[in-house]
């Protein structure tokens, strides 16, 4: 079993997943309009450079996204996607990296259970938690 965060996007799915594959390296397995999709016909045309499903392979994770029609789309609340990081300045890079045009909600910083942890929503509204450095017991 798996489970893997799948982000909806207002038309910045494509421009997300290509800048997270910059700061999170990986492979964009998939990057499917809807215009490309076997729905085009089914589509208004307007939504045809939009993306129906991206996929970005980070080792052994999946983070996959879509554009969702403009009507149907919610800012994303009531979760974030967690990074752990082990190197805290590796992490602290992926935070800045993160941040950049978005809202830092908690500056990178030492934590009780942690050399650095910070929380931020990037500038395509997702929510991550960056942690480095060992995880707690449990």
């Amino acid at each position: 079993m798996r489970i893997s965060p799948h982000l909806c996007f207002n038309g910045q799915c494509r421009e997300a997943m290509e800048k997270y594959q910059t700061i999170l390296g990986g492979t964009l397995q998939t990057m499917l309009t809807y215009g490309e999709s076997p729905i085009a016909a089914s589509t208004d045309p307007g939504l045809h450079e939009r993306i129906v499903h991206a996929t970005l392979l980070v080792g052994d994770i999946e983070l996959t996204g879509a554009d969702v029609t403009p009507e149907s789309y919610r800012a994303p609340q009531g979760f974030f996607v967690t990074l752990s990081v082990q190197d805290a300045v590796r992490a602290k890079v992926i935070f800045d990296e993160l941040s950049d045009g978005g809202t830092v909600q908690m500056p990178f910083q030492s934590t009780f259970w942690s050399p650095g942890f910070g929380v931020l929503v990037d500038r395509y509204g997702v929510p991550w938690e960056i942690n480095s450095g060992a995880q707690p017991a449990v």
